[in-house]
């Protein structure tokens, strides 16, 4: 990702307090979702008016995606999301959670959806609540991918099942064709340093 500074004319010398933030996602894990929260947090501090979170990523546990979004959806800042090279399983799912319209993907990116995994383990009752557990969990985010995607709660559910839950990978074009993703580039950041003079 390229970005650029563009400081006034006005100003000798300059030092920022906070510098702006950029989220970059690779893992989700514990320690990933932690320093992720950190970050957003972080970035209300700034002073900058956009999020920018670049995933490249396998994907991970379902649950630090779950403490992701939580972040996202508390957020008083829009977010961008940027995929650069993959965005598989919990990387899809995060990165329909860019604002409508700030949901990029690099041409030669690549897009993966399946379902939800459970690394089950057990006594046979534990293997069930697991078991229905997964399944629920499951539900829970491609409804809540489908919403982001302006499309029906069932509307990803129902592709995933008619392609017998295999692993569904998708070129940039196809994620931007189910709205997944808004715009096919990767965005450059400007950040002005200004000064603004009023008359009052």
């Amino acid at each position: 990702m390229i970005w650029t500074t563009k400081v006034s004319s006005l100003l000798k010398e300059y030092e920022l307090k906070h510098p702006p933030v950029i989220v970059y996602v690779n893992k989700f894990n514990e320690e990933s979702a932690k320093e992720f929260s950190y970050k957003i947090g972080l970035a209300h501090n700034t002073g900058q008016s956009i999020i920018p979170i670049v995933i490249d990523s396998y994907g991970g546990e379902v649950h630090a995606l779950m403490n992701m979004i939580s972040c996202i959806n508390s957020s008083e800042i829009p977010v961008a999301t940027i995929v650069q090279g993959k965005a598989m399983s919990c990387g899809a799912l995060l990165a329909s959670f860019g604002e409508e319209g700030l949901r990029f993907m690099d041409k030669d990116s690549t897009l993966m959806i399946h379902d939800v995994s459970s690394g089950m383990w057990g006594k046979v009752e534990e293997i069930k609540t697991s078991a229905a557990e997964t399944a629920r969990l499951n539900e829970k985010v491609y409804k809540m991918m489908a919403r982001n995607c302006g499309k029906n709660d069932n509307y990803f559910l129902d592709i995933v099942h008619e392609k017998g839950h295999a692993d569904w990978y998708l070129t940039a074009d196809e994620a931007k064709k189910h709205n997944l993703i808004n715009q096919i580039r990767v965005p450059k950041i400007n950040i002005d340093i200004d000064v603004d003079i009023k008359l009052v």
